[in-house]
C-alpha cells in the first residue's frame, strides 16, 4: 500500500508578489544553522594554542560559503547533469526551481576554503574540519527540500513505505530523498560529532574533513542504488548512475586527505 505524497506546496508563503519556497527556506536555515554550530565548535577549541582559526574567521566565512555552495552547486548541476542550461541564462539562474549538484557545491566550497584561508593566513584544514562537522545539517535540510519539490525520487518499488510522487508517473517509488536525509544528514552528523567530541579528531587537522568526504561518498553510492537516474542521462555502462561515478574520485580524495593528515601528524 503506497503512501500518497503529502499535500505540500513548493511555495511556503508569499511576501507581496514574491513567493518564498521551501527550497529557499531549507538553504537559508542550512547556512544559518551550520554557521552557528561552527561558531560553537570554534569557541570550544580556542584554548588549544595549535588552533589558529578564530570565531571571527568562522563568522566572516559565512558569505564565502554561501557563494561557494550556491554558485558551485548550480554550475556543477549544469555542467555535470544538464549542460543545456548554459544556453538559457535565465534558467541557469533559476535556482529556486531545484537543480543543485552536491559535487559542484563541494568544489565551490573547496575554492572558498582555499581563497579564504589564503587571504586570512589561517589553516585551510582547520577551517575545513569545522565546516565538515557542520555540513550534514545543510545536507539534511537540502534533501528534505528535494522531497518537498518531488525531485530526485527513487525507483519503482512495492515496499510498504513507498511514496507516490505526482512528478514520478503516479507509481509507488522509494522516497530516496529521505534515505539521503537519513544517511547524509543524520548518520553523517552523528559520525562527525562523535569524531569531534569523543575522539577529539580536531587535534589532527584534515582527519574530520577526510572522514566527511569518504562517508559522504559511501552513503551517496548506497542511496543511488534506490534512486531513479536522470531521464536524459540514464546509467553509465548500464550499471552506474552519474552520482555514483562522481562519488568514486570523491572517495579517493577523502582517502588522500586522511593520508595527508596522518603523514602531517607523524612528522
Amino acid at each position: 500500500m503506497a503512501i500518497p505524497f503529502p499535500n505540500i506546496h513548493p511555495v511556503a508563503f508569499q511576501i507581496g508578489p514574491f513567493p518564498v519556497r521551501w527550497y529557499g527556506i531549507a538553504y537559508f536555515l542550512g547556512f544559518i544553522l551550520c554557521w552557528r554550530y561552527g561558531l560553537y565548535l570554534s569557541r570550544r577549541i580556542q584554548s588549544d594554542p595549535r588552533i589558529n582559526v578564530k570565531p571571527i574567521d568562522v563568522e566572516d566565512f559565512l558569505i564565502w560559503s554561501v557563494i561557494g555552495v550556491i554558485v558551485g552547486g548550480r554550475l556543477g548541476y549544469a555542467l555535470f547533469y544538464q549542460p543545456s542550461l548554459f544556453l538559457s541564462p535565465l534558467d541557469l539562474l533559476s535556482t529556486w526551481k531545484g537543480g543543485m549538484s552536491f559535487h559542484g557545491g563541494f568544489l565551490g566550497m573547496v575554492f572558498a576554503l582555499w581563497g579564504f584561508s589564503h587571504i586570512r593566513k589561517i589553516s585551510m584544514m582547520q577551517i575545513a574540519d569545522l565546516a565538515s562537522v557542520t555540513l550534514p545539517i545543510g545536507l539534511f535540510l537540502g534533501r528534505l527540500a528535494n522531497f518537498i519539490n518531488q525531485e530526485l525520487y527513487g525507483k519503482m518499488t512495492d515496499v510498504p513505505w513507498a511514496v507516490i510522487f505526482a512528478t514520478g508517473g503516479n507509481v509507488p517509488r522509494h522516497p530516496s530523498q529521505l534515505y539521503e536525509a537519513g544517511l547524509e544528514g543524520i548518520c553523517l552528523f552523528l559520525i562527525m560529532a562523535i569524531g569531534f567530541f569523543r575522539f577529539n579528531l580536531w587535534k589532527k587537522p584534515g582527519t574530520l574533513t577526510g572522514l566527511f568526504i569518504c562517508f559522504y561518498a559511501i552513503f551517496r553510492v548506497i542511496v543511488e542504488c534506490f534512486r531513479e537516474p536522470d531521464n536524459h542521462i540514464g546509467y553509465i555502462y548500464d550499471a552506474f548512475t552519474l552520482g555514483q561515478v562522481y562519488s568514486i574520485p570523491m572517495f579517493l580524495l577523502g582517502l588522500g586527505v586522511l593520508y595527508y593528515s596522518h603523514r602531517s601528524q607523524t612528522k
